[in-house]
């Protein structure tokens, strides 16, 4: 019976530190350059995460040095705020309805669009990037749902005999997250959207041909084989941002709905936290709401990262 060979001893600790120092010293050089970037990305990115996990142990005012309190915060959160498991509910309805639809919307229109000719590709990109860069988006979608007889949503309704009086879809808790959800799908088409038409145009076409000739077939196999591999890095980055904006919603709730809104209705983690943070100046409790929502934002991208890896597989 053969064995199978021992596996080498990982090398140690100190190994590591003398062979690090020793690929730092041979290319000081490089990393003298990209020194600027990881200096301003630890004090800008990961200092604050940091002081905010700590400060979620503790309770601060601002006005007094933050004192530890353990976790008594997230068992506030849990136990006695009943607004934050509303805005909890609605933070995950919001990300699970949003986040995997608009990827795969965005996704699907950069499929379609990247079929059409060079010239109307380009125009069709503009259209539906548009929504993520308009200035006015909230203005026009408080037009459409004005809760008079004026709204073109209620005049709509009503002229077709649906409606009988107009609705109040704006500040009615019935119809308030609807309207919400609707609008942030339609800003969903940005940036991943364009890195996703980007990634298309990277694939390349010589792997169709091979494809042809090792069995695929159709369209379909095509995108699961070879489009979908060839492009994961835009996959992956449309992912981070779409979950990224789907958790974060909060300036579309304000906006369009008020702050707050109608019996909470459309009370987000990110109103809560703004709510605590830059008008209450609890912060000890507002960076315990932001310590959570950054967990459930890192434990989703590290979802769907594994589900990306099965990809063509």
């Amino acid at each position: 019976m053969i064995r199978a060979a021992a596996r080498p001893d990982s090398p140690r600790p100190a190994g590591l530190l003398r062979r690090k120092g020793r690929e730092i010293a041979r290319n000081w050089d490089a990393y003298l350059f990209t020194a600027p970037f990881y200096l301003i990305f630890f004090v800008f990115t990961v200092l604050p995460v940091l002081i905010s996990i700590v400060l979620s142990f503790t309770y601060y005012n601002i006005l007094q040095p933050p004192r530890f309190i353990g976790m008594q915060n997230y068992f506030n959160l849990f136990l006695n705020d009943d607004t934050f498991l509303t805005a909890l509910k609605n933070t995950l309805l919001i990300a699970l309805i949003t986040g995997p639809v608009g990827y795969i919307a965005s996704f699907l229109f950069a499929w379609f669009i990247n079929e059409l000719n060079p010239k109307l590709r380009a125009v069709m990109i503009v259209v539906f990037y548009a929504p993520s860069i308009s200035g006015n988006v909230y203005l026009v979608w408080s037009i459409l749902f004005s809760g008079d007889a004026y709204g073109y949503i209620n005049a709509f309704l009503m002229n077709l005999g649906i409606l009988h009086e107009p609705v109040q879809w704006l500040t009615d808790p019935q119809t308030m997250l609807a309207v919400v959800i609707l609008v942030m799908l339609w800003m969903s088409l940005g940036s991943g959207f364009l890195a996703f038409v980007a990634g298309l145009q990277t694939v390349d076409r010589s792997m169709y041909e091979a494809g042809c000739v090792e069995g695929i077939r159709n369209r379909w196999q095509e995108l699961w084989y070879i489009t979908l591999p060839s492009m994961k890095p835009q996959l992956l980055f449309g992912a981070v941002m779409s979950i990224t904006s789907a958790f974060s919603a909060g300036d579309v709730t304000t906006a369009l709905c008020g702050f707050p809104s109608t019996d909470y209705a459309a009370h987000t983690m990110l109103n809560h936290l703004n709510d605590y943070g830059n008008i209450r100046f609890e912060m000890g409790y507002a960076c315990a709401i932001a310590t959570l929502l950054f967990i459930m934002m890192i434990g989703c991208n590290q979802l769907i990262q594994r589900l990306l890896r099965r990809v063509g597989t």
